[in-house]
């Protein structure tokens, strides 16, 4: 239970850092301002879930981004990073 929690957490910061990585290195704005948004948004949804497991944010349904069972927020949140990650290709396409 704890090593995959922690296993968990490790993954989800990986992930966040690597999307703001990928932000700065953008060209564009927009890119830039999506990027950020998009680790804005996973962030929240992370911080709340934990903080609703342990006890310290009251039960209101938000899903863990990738983990938790429900098909929109799985669709919402991968159509999310795939957005960005064409965006990116588009900035290299442009080199």
């Amino acid at each position: 239970g704890f090593v995959g929690s922690f296993v968990i957490i490790i993954l989800f910061l990986a992930l966040l850092t690597r999307i703001v990585l990928i932000a700065e290195r953008q060209r564009s704005k927009f890119s830039r301002i999506y990027g950020y948004g998009v680790a804005s948004i996973i962030f929240f949804h992370f911080a709340v879930n934990i903080g609703m497991t342990i006890g310290l944010f009251p039960v209101i349904g938000i899903p863990l981004p990738f983990i938790s069972y429900g098909g929109s927020s799985l669709w919402g949140f991968t159509i999310l990073l795939f957005i960005f990650i064409k965006q990116d290709s588009v900035r290299l396409e442009l080199l």
